[in-house]
């Protein structure tokens, strides 16, 4: 069963200025050290930061809070899995209202979308909960 929908649209040009303007002190309070270290090797740094971005805006969409009640940018984090999907992993307060949200006896999967056209990224997320 579908537990949440949600999906962003990001300007590129939008945080590839916030990274010039506030350089570390931008990327250090929205990304996690993972999603750094995998936007800053791409020639294309703020494409792959805008994209990480609207995941993590459609993921809080998903969860039903938003950017609200202790769920913070860096508690959901963009990670690719062995195949390279991507997906999202979840700590504090976003995986707290995760837990919360799942009924009892099933497991959640998080589902991502992201692309980008230049100068727009977009994000989709769609979190299902599995029986156990």
């Amino acid at each position: 069963m579908i537990l949440g929908i949600g999906s962003d649209l990001c300007d590129i040009r939008r945080i590839e200025k916030s990274i010039e303007r506030f350089g570390d002190r931008f990327t250090h309070r929205i990304y996690t050290e993972g999603e750094r270290a995998r936007s800053d090797r791409r020639a294309a740094r703020a494409p792959s930061y805008a994209r990480r971005f609207a995941a993590k805006e459609a993921c809080a969409k998903a969860l039903g809070t938003g950017l609200s009640h202790g769920i913070f940018w860096r508690d959901m984090e963009v990670v690719n899995l062995p195949g390279g999907r991507p997906t999202m992993r979840l700590t504090g307060g976003a995986l707290k209202r995760l837990q919360a949200m799942t009924p009892e006896g099933h497991r959640a999967v998080v589902h991502v979308s992201l692309t980008d056209d230049p100068p727009m990224a977009q994000a989709f997320v769609i979190i299902e909960a599995l029986p156990a």
